[in-house]
């Protein structure tokens, strides 16, 4: 074999993998950049009496994990919706859920936001709850900043004695 002949020999080669690899690069799995933006948590329920006892420790004292859909909504203030007995809301006017995403059997969920104030709630049998609101009356505040992940525990207590 002539040097010339090995030259030709080497470029098919070298084209052959080419298209070879050319093929297969659809297939592969491409690592999407996730946002690392918004809120994560988990739900947990608690049920029964948690009054503080010596002779009876509480097992699950943090709560079990539930499935729940969560809603986001903007910032929504005491004033602005119609409350309920026991956490619960019936209604809140004109506002919408900006996300909605379900908990997982283990109570976890993860949904990415743009920057800014949410309520967090979640949906029960009886309506819409959230237990929890600042000093300005702003329910279940949660601020989401640039870059920022920020972790919540949603406790639903309406079965719980404290």
């Amino acid at each position: 074999m002539n040097s010339k002949s090995f030259v030709y020999l080497v470029l098919l080669l070298f084209c052959l993998s080419s298209t070879v690899s050319a093929q297969k690069a659809p297939h592969r799995k491409v690592a999407k950049l996730v946002s690392k933006q918004g809120i994560c948590g988990i739900v947990v329920e608690k049920r029964g009496n948690y009054m503080p006892s010596p002779d009876s420790p509480r097992q699950n004292p943090d709560g079990a994990p539930v499935e729940r859909e969560v809603l986001i909504f903007p910032l929504l203030n005491r004033s602005q919706i119609e409350a309920g007995e026991n956490g619960f809301i019936n209604s809140v006017g004109e506002a919408k859920p900006v996300k909605t995403v379900k908990s997982g059997k283990d109570g976890k969920f993860c949904v990415s936001l743009p920057i800014g104030q949410y309520t967090v709630m979640v949906r029960e049998e009886k309506g819409l709850y959230a237990n929890l609101s600042d000093s300005k009356n702003n329910i279940f505040p949660v601020s989401v900043q640039r870059n920022k992940s920020v972790t919540v525990t949603v406790a639903i207590t309406h079965q719980a004695v404290f």
